[in-house]
């Protein structure tokens, strides 16, 4: 398996990661059993990095609980990688940021918890919130890094300037956003700026069409039976990042002084050094 550098503070993984959410929600009825033993079997043959969230165990911390135990007897040879910045208790349907640093630090607890470590190798900003500042979450996750909590700082669906004040306040090791043959916003303005700063991309969904939409509306398909409340609530979380993207993107074209242009079809590019294809299901996919 060949390994990838990711930003500059030494993060450093398999080229293939594995994707756990599926494992606990999204895709009709799941089976822990068979979930371990696809993450050891991943291990085995070579992938060393695993990516969850606290959105992915709708605030049980089901899927990081099942990460945990699937690696518990070789926990110091992966890299794991979980998330934050959502309100699990909002109601369905509603925006639910919770980035505010004492939120933060709450969930860095919760999932060293459920991971049975005493480290988060990656901790990404699932999603920007509106009412905290950049320079805050990234001071609190800061902290957590001086105090060995967590290792690495990545950020996720947010733009170039926003990754700038980031990074000017805690080194951005990776950026995780959706990136295929048929999503390609990612490309013009975002590649140049993670390039000059050092820092990694990890593409999530490479494999998933690009569905016709319009910004307001979800893409993703939701979950029925036993899973529809569950999936009704990540779709729900999944257009406000539908719509804190696009107005980063508004955001980001009228700092340049023009408007957003849609992304252009063609073939993908091969990420460029220091990124990595993260492979996840095509169709219903949180990022």
């Amino acid at each position: 398996m060949q390994h990838r550098n990711l930003g500059s503070q030494g993060l450093r993984v398999s080229a293939l990661g594995l994707g756990i959410m599926g494992m606990s929600m999204g895709y009709g009825a799941s089976n822990d059993d068979e979930g371990i033993a696809t993450i050891r079997r991943a291990h085995e043959v070579g992938i060393d990095f695993f990516d969850t969230a606290e959105l992915y165990g709708a605030g049980t911390g089901s899927n990081e609980i099942l990460l945990g135990k699937a690696v518990k007897d070789f926990r110091d040879e992966v890299v794991l990688a979980t998330k934050f910045g959502f309100d699990m208790t909002a109601p369905l349907h509603s925006p639910g940021f919770d980035s505010r640093p004492e939120n933060i630090r709450k969930v860095a607890e919760n999932s060293l918890r459920y991971l049975q470590s005493d480290h988060i190798d990656l901790f990404y900003q699932h999603i920007s919130d509106p009412d905290v500042p950049v320079e805050e979450v990234a001071g609190a996750v800061g902290e957590l890094i001086t105090e060995g909590k967590v290792k690495y700082f990545g950020l996720s669906n947010v733009g170039p300037q926003y990754i700038r004040r980031a990074h000017a306040v805690t080194p951005v090791s990776v950026l995780q956003y959706e990136y295929s043959l048929f999503e390609r916003e990612v490309e013009e303005k975002t590649l140049p700026v993670l390039r000059e700063l050092g820092i990694g991309l990890v593409p999530y969904s490479p494999a998933r069409p690009r569905l016709p939409h319009r910004p307001g509306q979800t893409r993703r398909r939701i979950p029925r039976g036993r899973h529809a409340q569950l999936g009704r609530a990540l779709a729900g979380r999944e257009l406000h990042v539908q719509r804190a993207r696009h107005r980063t993107a508004q955001d980001s074209g009228r700092h340049q002084g023009h408007h957003h242009r849609p992304a252009r079809a063609g073939l993908a590019a091969c990420p460029g050094r220091g990124h990595r294809a993260h492979p996840r299901h095509p169709q219903h996919q949180a990022p």
